[in-house]
């Protein structure tokens, strides 16, 4: 038997009713959200069960909307018998994979995902920043066209998602006008995404600034779970090296192909995405086929991965 990842997904992943059906069958999960409620200035399981779609879509409530939402399906697999070997997130489900080895608690963290999503949208007040999606080009062609780009303003690397699949942010003229140079190199599509921010550029760096200060006053334990950090792409137990790569991951590049890779490596063979959408069973499927890629966010889901394991 090889050894089992959860993986936690990240913005872009909500979605109205997201959590509902389970917390409606399942008391474990229902307490999450229960708790989540109590700890923050919003009713974040209305938000989540019932919209509006448009208030669910600001980061500083999509943010805490989908750790919840992550955390009330993680507690559900624990209940049921199911323990990953190690844990991961993308971008924002980082914070859902501190929590799940056991480094936040679900309160601090969904304060904490709040005040970050607050801080990432008054990095950018102007709305000067956006990102898009290169598909089918190698990183190191979609490298190439940010250099070339750059001369029209800030563009870099933000995600590195799957083959054929990089993220890119920075200031709107030169996203957009590297969006058309991919094009003009060979990429299949390039898409504008529907965001709030130029979230992993260097533009969110004041953000990571004040979510460094936000870290003193929460208590980050050890971690019970090896963690497989986004802008390191490598295994840490080590709380120093964890606050640190959060600060990095604000503005630095989410490294997730290599993460994935490197929880292969180490004798992974089935990854269950944890949360909300199938976003990153999606990239699973263009990583490496030859392991086993499940996600769990609703009872058909549930039922579905259960039945497959």
């Amino acid at each position: 038997m090889g050894k089992m990842a959860f993986i936690f997904p990240g913005q872009g992943s909500q979605k109205v009713g997201m959590g509902a059906e389970l917390a409606q069958e399942f008391e474990v999960t229902k307490e999450v959200f229960e708790e989540a409620d109590q700890a923050l200035d919003i009713d974040i399981s209305e938000l989540c069960f019932s919209g509006p779609a448009d208030e669910l879509k600001e980061t500083s409530n999509t943010q805490p909307a989908i750790l919840a939402t992550s955390i009330g399906v993680y507690k559900l697999l624990l209940e049921k018998g199911l323990e990953p070997d190690l844990v991961a997130g993308h971008s924002l489900g980082e914070y859902s994979a501190l929590v799940a080895a056991g480094v936040l608690d679900l309160s601090d963290a969904v304060q904490l995902v709040r005040k970050r999503g607050q801080l990432m949208a008054a990095a950018d007040p102007s709305g000067e920043g956006t990102m898009a999606a290169i598909i089918g080009l190698a990183a190191d062609e979609v490298q190439e066209v940010c250099t070339a780009g750059s001369k029209y303003g800030i563009v870099e690397v933000a995600n590195f998602n799957c083959p054929g699949q990089v993220v890119i942010s920075g200031e709107k003229k030169a996203v957009e006008q590297t969006a058309e140079l991919a094009k003009e190199t060979g990429a299949k599509r390039a898409i504008m995404l529907d965001v709030s921010g130029p979230f992993h550029s260097r533009l969110m760096k004041s953000a990571g600034e004040k979510l460094a200060q936000e870290f003193e006053r929460i208590e980050f334990k050890e971690p019970n779970l090896p963690l497989v950090t986004n802008v390191k792409a490598e295994i840490t137990t080590e709380v120093d090296e964890i606050k640190a790569a959060l600060i990095e991951q604000i503005s630095g590049s989410v490294r997730w192909e290599e993460s994935i890779r490197q929880m292969i490596d180490v004798g992974v063979d089935t990854f269950i995405e944890v949360g909300p959408g199938r976003v990153l069973k999606g990239f699973m499927r263009r990583i490496d086929r030859s392991v086993t890629a499940l996600n769990v966010q609703d009872q058909r889901s549930l039922e579905k991965t259960f039945k497959k394991l």
